[in-house]
């Protein structure tokens, strides 16, 4: 019989005369990581790690933060955490998906509530507009102003999401890719923390997602008393916070059993 499926996480099988609905058992992989409010286990068969807008508009020298101003040293400050945590989820099978603001050249799907908070004066720099130097335009699917940074590998099985608010999951097709890969649990990490990240940390809680924030690996540009409001109620309302590095760490430390390819990891991180 031949799979039918995008990935074998979701998938039939069929031959001509028959169709096999059922789905392939997959085997709980399960790590212990410190985290607020309480300690978690994880299935990491379950997992997918959302790393939100690690692009060079908002991280890169001669982006679009920079060239307005912005000091872009915190939104820099995740690139080193997830250098260690990002190959070590992909070595334990856990789904790594950029999600990057990447516009329509045309602009037709963006409302004037969401051009106004980036050109409040109608002259500015704003989404979509030439950006003076790189020669790109602002948040353009495609361009380099939408490219994850030099620094952070994007690997050929990690999925690429396009946003077009702050919330990933507002008409975007985040949610369905999430589904095909039969996730429960979301690890986010990216800038800023107080915006996008928290936007789309929050729609995937009230969706029904499990929802981790992997806190060395999320920053903001904004005042550090919205970084801490945004982590005080992730742990208080929406989820969990935990730190990415350190679960990369407990994952090295976990056990494996050559040439089983569903083998449980276990371990605890670190204080």
């Amino acid at each position: 019989m031949e799979s039918i499926g995008a990935n074998e996480r979701n998938s039939w099988r069929a031959d001509a005369t028959t169709v096999d609905l059922t789905r392939t058992k997959r085997v709980h992989r399960r790590v212990t990581v410190r985290a607020r409010p309480q300690d978690l286990t994880l299935d990491l068969s379950r997992c997918a790690c959302i790393v939100v807008d690690m692009q060079n508009d908002f991280c890169a020298p001669g982006g679009w933060l920079d060239h307005i101003g912005v000091d872009i040293g915190p939104a820099r400050r995740p690139i080193s955490s997830l250098q260690a945590t990002l190959p070590a989820l992909r070595i334990a099978d856990v789904p790594i998906v950029w999600l990057n603001w990447g516009n329509r050249a045309d602009r037709a799907n963006l409302p004037p509530g969401v051009l106004h908070v980036y050109d409040p004066d109608g002259i500015s720099i704003g989404i979509g507009d030439l950006l003076p130097g790189s020669g790109s335009r602002v948040l353009e699917a495609g361009s380099w102003s939408a490219a994850v940074v030099d620094e952070l590998e994007v690997a050929a099985c990690d999925v690429r999401v396009e946003k077009f608010r702050m919330s990933g999951f507002f008409d975007t097709e985040l949610d369905s890719v999430l589904r095909n890969l039969d996730t429960t649990t979301l690890l986010f990490a990216g800038v800023n923390l107080d915006q996008c990240v928290l936007a789309t940390l929050t729609d995937a809680a009230c969706i029904g997602y499990d929802v981790v924030l992997l806190e060395d690996c999320s920053a903001t540009t904004s005042p550090q008393y919205c970084h801490d409001a945004a982590v005080y109620n992730i742990a208080q309302c929406f989820g969990f916070v935990a730190n990415g590095t350190a679960l990369a760490e407990s994952l090295a430390r976990s056990v494996h059993v050559p040439g089983t390819p569903g083998e449980a990891a276990s371990g605890r991180e670190g204080a």
